[in-house]
């Protein structure tokens, strides 16, 4: 009985004296790593609550749009870029805005709409369509190189045809038939005999004498 308390009591001391040594570290990693998952799980609540309150006005927004009130469903996309710019939803608003400026000849506007959404878009798809929207605005304000650059972006191969086509656009524009015929050969290789456009780009080509 008195070995088995002496085993208990060295025990004791050791854990005492272990204590001592790591016991206030110990409290201090626990606290972080709690105060870590406290963060991380309002954080989570947070994004889930920014995107369905971002969902809620893009649905403002479409309605708007159904309806042709212009006006709100600008109000509503410039709620979803100023306030949930980090939810899906506020690049794709910014497109559909992009659109109305086009439409209102707001080119200026446009423009900072779609490199807004090139700058802060996560989804590579919408960063290509925003690309390619941007040089086509590039290319009424006669901003030739601008919009060249643009197009020699880094881009999906889905997206591929589109480049080459509207690069051919540009070069047409720009007086260089030779060129705007090899983007425009470029872009019908490229598409699908299904794709409806290869007929357009075909006529393109034709125009400027056929492919050779």
């Amino acid at each position: 009985m008195a070995t088995y308390d002496l085993d208990e009591q060295e025990r004791l001391d050791e854990l005492k004296a272990w204590w001592k040594r790591w016991g206030n570290l110990l409290l201090t990693a626990l606290a972080i790593i709690l105060a870590a998952a406290a963060g991380w799980r309002w954080w989570q609540n947070h994004t889930i609550n920014q995107s369905l309150e971002a969902a809620t006005v893009y649905e403002k927004l479409t309605q708007s749009l159904s309806a042709g009130d212009a006006k709100a469903a600008m109000e509503s996309g410039s709620v979803l870029i100023d306030q949930y710019k980090k939810t899906a939803f506020a690049p794709r608003a910014a497109l559909i805005l992009a659109k109305l400026n086009v439409d209102n000849k707001e080119m200026k506007s446009a423009q900072a709409q779609l490199e807004w959404v090139i700058g802060n878009s996560k989804e590579p798809a919408l960063k290509d369509l925003a690309r390619l929207r941007l040089a086509g605005v590039l290319l009424d304000e006669k901003q030739y190189d601008a919009a060249l650059k643009q197009l020699d972006s880094p881009r999906s191969d889905a997206f591929a045809p589109r480049f080459d086509d509207l690069r051919g656009d540009v070069l047409l524009a720009q007086g260089k038939p030779a060129e705007a015929r090899a983007a425009y050969q470029a872009a019908f290789g490229k598409m699908q005999e299904d794709n409806p456009y290869r007929n357009i780009v075909e006529l393109k080509l034709d125009a400027l004498g056929g492919a050779q």
